[in-house]
């Protein structure tokens, strides 16, 4: 499908053929280029590649043809100019900063992100002279508080990780734009297939593939979407340099992916509505913490911005770490990994995983107890799910 057909088609339909260029061999799916180096005609067409006067294959760092078929398919889902894949969505949020930031500039993040990107913010951009202020992910004021002159970039996920809480996008891109800095957005939650943050106003989104653009945990990848300005030139710019690249196999199974993409995260969102109501009227639960649900502090702004909630689920315990660990150690069932997007539902105990190195001051900032698990929700029978998670939830008494 050629890239300015793209606009003529539906989601679903984007998904399966967009960014496909066939080659000589008439291949009906797309081929994988396992190559490190590509050939040229003539030593003035290697010239002309090297230069940029030419565009072309050049070397699978910066350059292969299965890579750029997943950069253009993700790009139409997003509705954005272009993509760069990466080796993992940290290494998509490093590219992202190394891309657009200097000594001097200044961050605000929410303070709902994944454990990792703080550490990356705290440990390796502020020892580079970036500085980095933390605000509430749903307080407007404290965004709009925490502005400098130096602020370059707003970051943000929504629904957030663990708590699902959610952003209002439209609001924070304003906010960003009226003084001058760029707003990204982490989709790795909802993926295009419900939540597209550039037409809500904001200027890069963000992506783990490995989660749910792979959607079956074979794979790590990541991607930046936006703009040829910001991404085309100047995170492409860091890739190509740099070399935190997507290798060509594994950006063939996102492509995979993708295929099914909008088929699962409705299927997902379905699984993880029942269980949530069914772990809200549970006597052993204090408190489900779902986009999906009418107790949720922004499920009103969720319905407007997203087109389905989501398959990521957080629950509450009374007894802190020992009993969320029962709770975790009693399941048969589910997976006990700190993974997510997959197929199979997990589970996973965030602090004492993935924000164990945020520190105990930040997490309980950020709401995350010692009481609160998250799940994965997964494409099994729900019923299953529930007999498996009452196991535990049963032995807290």
């Amino acid at each position: 499908m050629d890239s300015d057909q793209s606009e003529d088609y539906r989601f679903e339909t984007l998904a399966v053929r967009a960014g496909q260029v066939r080659t000589g061999e008439g291949e009906h799916s797309e081929p994988i280029f396992p190559t490190s180096s590509f050939v040229f005609a003539s030593a003035a067409e290697a010239a002309a590649r090297f230069s940029g006067a030419v565009p072309g294959n050049i070397y699978s760092r910066f350059t292969n043809p299965t890579v750029r078929t997943f950069e253009r398919r993700l790009a139409a889902l997003e509705g954005g100019e272009c993509s760069v894949a990466t080796a993992s969505g940290m290494a998509a949020i490093l590219s992202t900063c190394m891309g657009l930031l200097k000594a001097g500039d200044h961050v605000v993040s929410s303070r709902s992100v994944f454990g990792s990107t703080t550490s990356l913010f705290n440990t390796y951009l502020q020892r580079f002279g970036v500085a980095v202020d933390y605000v509430a992910l749903t307080d407007p004021g404290a965004w709009e508080r925490a502005l400098r002159p130096a602020t370059r970039l707003l970051f943000l996920e929504t629904p957030s990780n663990p708590l699902t809480e959610v952003a209002d996008i439209a609001a924070l891109a304003d906010l960003a734009h009226r003084h001058g800095a760029l707003l990204a957005v982490d989709n790795c939650f909802c993926t295009p297939a419900l939540q597209r943050p550039l037409a809500l106003g904001a200027d890069l989104v963000i992506h783990s593939a490995t989660k749910y653009l792979d959607g079956q945990g074979r794979c790590m990848g990541g991607a930046v979407v936006g703009s040829q300005e910001l991404v085309g030139k100047e995170v492409f710019g860091f890739l190509r340099t740099a070399g935190p690249s997507m290798s060509p196999f594994n950006a063939w199974v996102f492509l995979k992916g993708l295929e099914t993409l909008a088929l699962r995260m409705r299927a997902h969102s379905a699984n993880a509505l029942d269980l949530a109501r069914w772990l809200e009227g549970h006597p052993r639960v204090h408190r489900v913490h779902y986009p999906g649900l009418a107790s949720h502090p922004q499920h009103e702004l969720a319905c407007r911005q997203q087109s389905a909630p989501g398959g990521i689920v957080s629950f509450e315990v009374v007894g802190g770490q020992a009993a969320a660990w029962t709770v975790v150690d009693r399941t048969r069932l589910v997976s006990i990994t700190a993974n997510l997007g997959d197929t199979k539902t997990t589970i996973t105990h965030p602090a004492s995983t993935t924000h164990a190195r945020v520190g105990a001051e930040a997490r309980a900032e950020a709401g995350i107890g010692d009481g609160l698990l998250r799940l994965s929700v997964g494409l099994e029978a729900v019923e299953d799910l529930e007999a498996d998670l009452d196991r535990g939830l049963a032995a807290l008494g």
